[in-house]
């Protein structure tokens, strides 16, 4: 009876580490994508990304740059659809963030210059903006009183 509970917990354990294990192995880097599209190793994109170059115009210079974000659009959906399995966004946050991408591509050159991402760090926007300056002294405007 010991032995049977141990393969059950040891059974249970293993499949629980191969659907984490095949949830990560989904997610790719834009250096794996732009290499795909490009026909270029990762380390060759990898270099160029070091030299300054952005992944879409790596993409980019070899004809590639709809390809490139039509990956990395499925891509994001699929961190996306992650995160509101996991709890991290809701689905019409989630939703938002896809719309806002899908418009950015429409306009994207592959240059990196728009400065957008997906913007999905910790921060949940919960302040309350009450900081009243330094050593409670301020205005809320960056002022402290007696400027």
């Amino acid at each position: 009876m010991k032995n049977i509970k141990k393969m059950i917990v040891s059974a249970t354990i293993i499949g629980t580490l191969g659907i984490v294990g095949t949830a990560y192995a989904a997610v790719t880097t834009p250096a794996d994508i732009a290499a795909s599209v490009t026909g270029k190793t990762i380390a060759a994109v990898n270099q160029e990304r070091a030299a300054g170059k952005t992944y879409g115009a790596i993409a980019q210079e070899a004809g590639k740059l709809t390809e490139f974000q039509t990956q990395m659009l499925e891509q994001q959906k699929a961190i996306l659809s992650q995160r509101v399995a996991n709890g991290q966004l809701t689905q019409t946050q989630a939703d938002g963030i896809y719309k806002s991408i899908e418009s950015n591509q429409i306009t994207c050159a592959g240059t990196g210059s728009a400065c957008l991402g997906l913007g999905l760090g910790t921060g949940a926007g919960q302040g309350q903006g009450r900081g009243m300056g330094r050593h409670g002294a301020g205005m809320r405007s960056g002022m402290r009183l007696g400027q």
